[in-house]
């Protein structure tokens, strides 16, 4: 049989029941479907819809949401060099689709599979983004709209669906919105929700060109403000729920008479021990500007450490990942305390 073989009424009544209702040409043809023959049922009144290029949905009504996701990653994933057997009816949660290498869901559809609930609904959504190497040769066509990538990220699993993580997704969507409220909730939830770390939105909508933006600039500062708040919150309940003695919180350390030695978010002054949270995130989007931010971290560190204070740096990351184990850091430069020299003597103002 070659693939212009005329259509049997065996093929048809064996794809009724088929899950998901979406094929390619290609798993057309596992099942003795050539492209003509599949044309053809597309006339109308036919059974069949033609969705994309080189795809048909197997009923003639409207698609469902899931169905026009299948439908895009069908359109833009690589074809699989060989096929022999027919691609199994519905993709295992936790398998890639055969037929969907090097292709995930990406932007607001991404952002709704991820649940977002300032994501637009899918089936509301015009277009589906789909993330493709770059060196793909295929167009944005219909609902389908590819999105290109140097270099493409790790993917998740989402309900059968192949997903990029939420810190590319919200920069592809991003880059689609010119609504300052709309970004500014994406953002928001991303951190709040508990999906990414600010630092690492920041990262990817550096990377896409997108920080002089006006709009994309205030939503970051709220991004990076929310971010801060989270990570405080965080460490306030590492303090409190981990028995660790009550600090003196967000204080200025001074020489007497002398110099700003700078902020610190905790400080234990019998013990001189202090916490810094770490939320710095680039805003200018140069590779210099994390350099500087980490030099001036660094030299407030070196600073205080030379005086006997110990500084236990925190990111909000570790504190959402690892509770525990920050308090049990934390614990142990207090206890650390009676086996070193005693510190400079500072002073301890409000910030």
């Amino acid at each position: 049989m070659n693939h212009e073989t005329p259509l049997s009424p065996l093929p048809l009544q064996h794809l009724t029941d088929a899950r998901p209702r979406v094929m390619s040409a290609a798993q057309l043809r596992t099942h003795g479907v050539s492209t003509a023959d599949a044309g053809a049922h597309c006339l109308p009144g036919g059974p069949w819809r033609q969705l994309l290029p080189g795809v048909w949905l197997l009923h003639p009504g409207p698609p469902t949401s899931e169905e026009r996701l299948h439908g895009a990653l069908l359109y833009a994933g690589r074809p699989p060099v060989r096929q022999a057997k027919a691609v199994p009816a519905q993709p295992g949660a936790g398998e890639p689709h055969a037929s969907y290498a090097d292709a995930m869901v990406t932007g607001l559809a991404a952002l709704a599979l991820h649940r977002f609930t300032s994501a637009p609904p899918l089936l509301s959504l015009d277009r589906v983004d789909i993330l493709v190497p770059r060196t793909r040769r295929l167009r944005s066509v219909g609902f389908a709209r590819l999105v290109r990538s140097a270099a493409m990220p790790t993917t998740q699993q989402i309900a059968g669906f192949p997903v990029a993580p939420v810190p590319r997704a919200l920069a592809d969507a991003v880059a689609q919105l010119v609504d300052a409220g709309a970004v500014r909730r994406l953002l928001t939830e991303a951190v709040r929700g508990g999906h990414c770390e600010p630092v690492a939105v920041v990262r990817e909508l550096r990377n896409a060109r997108l920080l002089s933006l006006p709009h994309v600039v205030d939503a970051v500062d709220s991004l990076l403000a929310e971010g801060r708040a989270i990570a405080e919150d965080r460490l306030y309940r590492m303090v409190a729920e981990h028995g660790l003695p009550a600090p003196l919180w967000n204080v200025d350390l001074r020489l007497p008479g002398g110099p700003r030695l700078g902020s610190v978010d905790a400080y234990w002054p019998d013990q001189a021990v202090a916490v810094e949270l770490d939320t710095r995130a680039p805003r200018q989007g140069l590779r210099h500007d994390d350099d500087a931010l980490w030099s001036a971290y660094a030299r407030k560190r070196e600073h205080l450490e030379r005086l006997g204070i110990t500084v236990v740096h925190l990111t909000g990351q570790k504190l959402r990942d690892a509770l525990d184990q920050q308090a049990t850091v934390v614990r142990t430069a207090l206890m650390a305390s009676h086996d070193r020299d005693p510190a400079a003597y500072v002073v301890v103002l409000p910030r």
